[in-house]
């Protein structure tokens, strides 16, 4: 398994690893529900240098971010992010991602850490503008602060600016600490925070440097269980889990990313054809259970004695108290759906995302 220059001082802080995607990371250091709730309280500290950082630049680089994108992201500004997916010809998902504009001619594709590899080749197959396309992974470490203290700590080391003037999904090159690094609002918990996107060599000194600070202010090391269900909690989607290349934009409920107009991309013909969400065979609800039992990715989902899908995500949530999760079920209107759970139904009652 890979591992990421912060993977020492994981061990140092006695984390329990787990391999995800092929990278042996943290997923806990204390216990994932004081992890969760400390960012919603306070603040927490997240190493994610496991994603991919592809970076897409020179001439015909616009044309083609634009060609693989479902989302317009002509309408992009230097210094703006935007959510994406990147859709094949069938119109199944072949990542959800973060594109980020340096200039007209210079983006930064963030995909997911299991498809780096898959993106950077699809990319490439698909690059008929002669755009220089490049893997910035490995030398790419990915540290995030998030929690409604983390604007207080963050700003003790940038000097040039208050960072609080940083729009949500904009982001900034700057100095922290004495440290080279993009400033990215983009998040993936639902709470106010920030993304610094830094030289690996510089892994190390960043997280001494904001470490203590978070700590003091009550917060702590964050892993990738509380991390999966913060995102749970703000009804954010996993690739991999609640969308696949077997699912649409539309089946997951992402069809706001798909944008028609003046634009041609990847997949558009197809969505074209299905008339958009009227030809819509299944859908991704959130639900709630209505005991103590918990739903688990792969359990099949059941109403009426029907087997109408599976559960794609299910977690206890910390904050409510109660569990909950995604299911990818057939498009019909339910209110209540009964899930197997080692050969027991049980009830969950269907709910709006976000759950919080």
């Amino acid at each position: 398994m890979r591992r990421t220059p912060l993977f020492e001082v994981h061990k140092s802080l006695e984390a329990k690893f787990t391999e995800f995607s092929g990278w042996e990371m943290p997923v806990q250091y204390t216990s994932i529900v004081k992890e969760h709730l400390a960012v919603r309280k306070s603040v927490g500290l997240f190493d994610l240098s496991h994603m991919g950082e592809i970076d897409i630049q020179g001439d015909g680089a616009k044309e083609l971010v634009e060609k693989l994108c479902t989302n317009d992201t002509n309408r992009l500004i230097d210094g703006q992010a935007l959510y994406s997916l990147i859709c094949n010809e069938n119109g199944g998902i072949v990542d959800d991602i973060l594109v980020y504009r340096h200039s007209e001619n210079d983006y930064t594709m963030v995909v997911n850490a299991g498809n780096i590899d898959k993106d950077f080749a699809w990319f490439n197959a698909h690059n008929d503008t002669g755009a220089e396309i490049s893997d910035d992974s490995d030398n790419t470490v990915l540290i995030a602060i998030q929690g409604p203290k983390s604007l207080d700590i963050l700003n003790n080391y940038v000097s040039n600016r208050d960072l609080s003037d940083i729009s949500f999904f904009r982001f900034v090159i700057d100095v922290v600490d004495g440290i080279p690094a993009a400033i990215s609002r983009t998040g993936y918990t639902g709470e106010l925070g920030f993304e610094l996107y830094i030289k690996a060599e510089n892994a190390l000194d960043l997280w001494n440097t904001l470490y203590p600070d978070v700590i003091e202010a009550g917060g702590l090391p964050v892993g990738l269980g509380a991390r999966d269900t913060l995102r749970l909690e703000a009804g954010l989607r996993l690739y991999g889990m609640d969308m696949n290349e077997n699912t649409t934009p539309y089946d997951v409920g992402l069809g706001r990313f798909v944008k028609f107009k003046d634009r041609n991309f990847i997949g558009k013909g197809i969505f074209l054809s299905q008339k958009e969400k009227r030809d819509q065979q299944k859908k991704l609800v959130g639900f709630k259970m209505l005991d103590r039992t918990v739903a688990r990715c792969g359990y099949a989902v059941y109403k009426d004695g029907d087997h109408i899908g599976e559960v794609t995500s299910g977690a206890p949530s910390p904050s409510l108290k109660y569990n909950i999760g995604f299911a990818l079920i057939q498009n019909q209107k339910v209110k209540q759906i009964e899930i197997d759970i080692r050969g027991k139904m049980h009830t969950a009652e269907i709910v709006k995302v976000p759950f919080i």
